[in-house]
Parts: structure tokens; C-alpha cells; sequence
């Protein structure tokens, strides 16, 4: 049955914790739902033992908030519809050591298993070691494939960063307008972190909000919600290449956008 489910998916996420497939894809989940030949699959890589806690999760012990923190991804999966739900289990210590076996193993399993149109992933100017040693490792696991078998199209979405700083010329915009109620459901659906201290529920919205209006300021707004990503295929195509010189790429790009103007109205 997973097996099947993978084969036939369209758009995959694979990410760190339960929870950031709503944040960062809500373009994929919008794009599949209800559809019969769009296909979902979330993939979150870590047990979530390390979540924060407060309110009436204040006293959970790690194995309690695991549990909690997966339930409460299963029943996303149910209100989005999603094709196939992976949840790996890892510790995010061994996601966070590179040529780990077990890690390694299970995404080139699903990373070989199918043949989505878009792969959604950390992007690597995040802030959360987490996020980026996942992206890290999907990279790898992508990478070990065939070069035909690699994905055509890998995106880095915002998450512990934003990615309005980017060159616009850089900047993916995943249109998030399309089922505005249910994104709103599939945040809150984790309890655990909304209820628990972290509003995700008003700061994913509000981030998608923003950046729609503040993405240029001489048009009006050409949608209500918006992801920004950063493209990730040239990593994907040329295994050569480095994660950290092409990111810092579009971080010299930044400063010399900042410098340039300031240079020019000076």
C-alpha cells in the first residue's frame, strides 16, 4: 500500500518535525486536495521528543509528547487528505550526524520510491540546526540517486527564516491563496504547540499574509498568501556542488542590493 502510494505521489514534502508540512506546503496540500490525479505525501523525519511545552502539556514527558506530537500530525493527514503520511522517528541527534545508516536508509528508500513533480524541503539559510541537517540529509539521500532518477523540481521553503530577503529574481513564490479555512485547520490541529505557548496558528497565516502585500510596492496584491522558497534543483542536478557556497551566494547577492542602493540615493 505505501509502496503504491509513493509511486503515484506528485508532490512530496519531507521535513523535520510534525507540523512543519502545514507551515511550509500548504501550496502542495492545496494543489492535491481532492483531487484524483494530484497526489500529497508528507514525510517528517524526527520523533518530536524535543518540542517545547506549557499549559496542559507542561508536565508530558518526552515519550508523551512524541505520542501526542504524532497523533496530532496523523489526524492533518486526514483533514488534508494527504496521499501517504511517513513518520520515521528519528532522534533528532541522528538526523544531525552525517552518513547516519538508519536516516540515510529510509530516505533513499522513499526518495527512490517515487517521482514527484515537486519536492518540498528545509531551505539551508534557516536558523533551526534541525531543519537544515534534514535538508541536509535529503540532499544526500537525493544525490546517491541516478541522475535521472533525481527529482526535476526541489524548492526550500521558509520556516525558521524567513525568505523575503532574497533577490527577487531568486524568490519562488508558492501561491498559498487556495483553501484559506482549511490551512487554518491544519494548524490548529496541533494542540500540543498551539495551546502549548506557540501560536503557529496566527504566525504561518500572517507570514503568508505579508508576504503577498509586501512582495512589491508598486501592484497590487496578486494573492492572498504566499510561501516564499528558494530553488533547490541545482544542488539536486550537480552533486558537486556546495550547500554552503551556494547559499551564501544569495546572501552576497543581499549585500550587494543593500550596498548599491545606498550607493545610488546616497
Amino acid at each position: 500500500m505505501a509502496e503504491q502510494a509513493l509511486a503515484r505521489t506528485t508532490h512530496l514534502c519531507v521535513v523535520a518535525h510534525q507540523d512543519d508540512l502545514e507551515i511550509m506546503a500548504h501550496h502542495g496540500i492545496a494543489a492535491c486536495y481532492g483531487r484524483r490525479d494530484q497526489f500529497f505525501t508528507g514525510v517528517v523525519v524526527t520523533n518530536g521528543s524535543g518540542s517545547p511545552r506549557a499549559g496542559a502539556y507542561a508536565s508530558f514527558t518526552d515519550a508523551q509528547m512524541i505520542d501526542a506530537r504524532r497523533q496530532e500530525q496523523r489526524r492533518a493527514a486526514e483533514l488534508g487528505r494527504y496521499n501517504l503520511m511517513l513518520q520515521l522517528a528519528h532522534p533528532s541527534a541522528d538526523v544531525k550526524r552525517p552518513g547516519h545508516a538508519g536516516v540515510h536508509e529510509d530516505l533513499a528508500q522513499i526518495f527512490g520510491a517515487c517521482t514527484p513533480e515537486i519536492v518540498y524541503l528545509h531551505q539551508p539559510a534557516d536558523k533551526h540546526d534541525t531543519h537544515v541537517a534534514v535538508l541536509l540529509r535529503c540532499l544526500e539521500a537525493i544525490r546517491a540517486l541516478p541522475a535521472d532518477r533525481r527529482p526535476r523540481r526541489v524548492v526550500g521553503c521558509e520556516g525558521w527564516r524567513d525568505l523575503d530577503w532574497l533577490a527577487d529574481e531568486d524568490k519562488i513564490g508558492l501561491d498559498a491563496s487556495a483553501q484559506p479555512e482549511l490551512a487554518l485547520e491544519l494548524i490548529k490541529v496541533f494542540d500540543s504547540q498551539v495551546a502549548g505557548g506557540k501560536r503557529y496558528d496566527l504566525a504561518a497565516l500572517g507570514r503568508r499574509r505579508a508576504n503577498a502585500t509586501f512582495h512589491t510596492s508598486h501592484a497590487t496584491d496578486a494573492a492572498s498568501a504566499i510561501t516564499w522558497a528558494m530553488d533547490l534543483t541545482p544542488l539536486v542536478a550537480d552533486a558537486t556542488l556546495s550547500v554552503r557556497e551556494f547559499t551564501l551566494t544569495h546572501v552576497e547577492k543581499l549585500r550587494c542590493d543593500i550596498a548599491a542602493r545606498i550607493t545610488r540615493l546616497e
